[in-house]
């Protein structure tokens, strides 16, 4: 498949005052212009040059030539090795190259991550590196729920951190608005339920409350 031309990249929920829930286990894989890398993007506004939240599935031996990140970028490494210059990141692996960063990422063996690019400006944001797999879980808002806090900063809006639910489990949406991405079990809001590969997003000032049947594990990011 020949990737599509800058200018050719549809904008993709790029209403933020808009609830949106999408199956990604249902999409459609799109080349990039790497030719080995594949994605799904669930938010994209400017085409190639804008900000955009995706799934990225490299294939083995896929690579991107060396590149900066204006204004950040944001990983959760969800499946298989991710790698560039720095280090190699497995399944578990959360990473925020800050604005301005370099790198040339690969994945020998192939992986699959969940991606923002362009939403993390500010040239005071630390480099973050946290294995999740072995992060300190706290107790969370409500009884259930217990919380692995993954990025937050004074002077910027965004909370991002993972949520474990257990079976019963329920909270109220946060009021400043909030993206979930669902990484193991169900969870349910008003109009339905999301399973593994769920993407949910809330505008500030949506009310409503998730619960879950089955317990599970969320990418939450609040605010932002």
């Amino acid at each position: 498949m020949t990737p599509l031309a800058d200018d050719t990249l549809p904008d993709r929920h790029a209403d933020l005052r808009q609830r949106v829930a999408v199956d990604t286990t249902a999409l459609i894989w799109e080349a990039s212009p790497s030719g080995a890398v594949w994605r799904q993007p669930l938010y994209r506004v400017g085409g190639e040059h804008g900000p955009v939240t995706s799934l990225v599935r490299y294939a083995p031996g896929g690579a991107f030539r060396p590149h900066a990140h204006p204004e950040g970028e944001e990983i959760l490494v969800l499946d298989g090795v991710f790698a560039d210059e720095h280090g190699d990141y497995p399944a578990g692996t959360y990473l925020l190259n800050p604005d301005g960063s370099h790198h040339a990422p690969r994945s020998d063996g192939g992986c699959l991550l969940f991606v923002r690019l362009r939403q993390y400006p500010g040239a005071n944001r630390p480099r973050i590196v946290l294995d999740t797999t072995t992060g300190l879980w706290t107790p969370g808002p409500t009884p259930g729920i217990a919380v692995l806090p993954l990025y937050a900063q004074a002077g910027h809006p965004e909370r991002v951190r993972l949520e474990r639910w257990g079976p019963g489990a329920a909270r109220p949406r946060h009021p400043d608005g909030e993206e979930l991405f669902v990484l193991e079990g169900t969870v349910r809001d008003e109009e339905g339920v999301a399973g593994p590969g769920g993407w949910l997003r809330y505008p500030p000032g949506d009310s409503g409350a998730f619960r879950s049947a089955t317990g599970g594990r969320l990418y939450v990011r609040v605010g932002g």
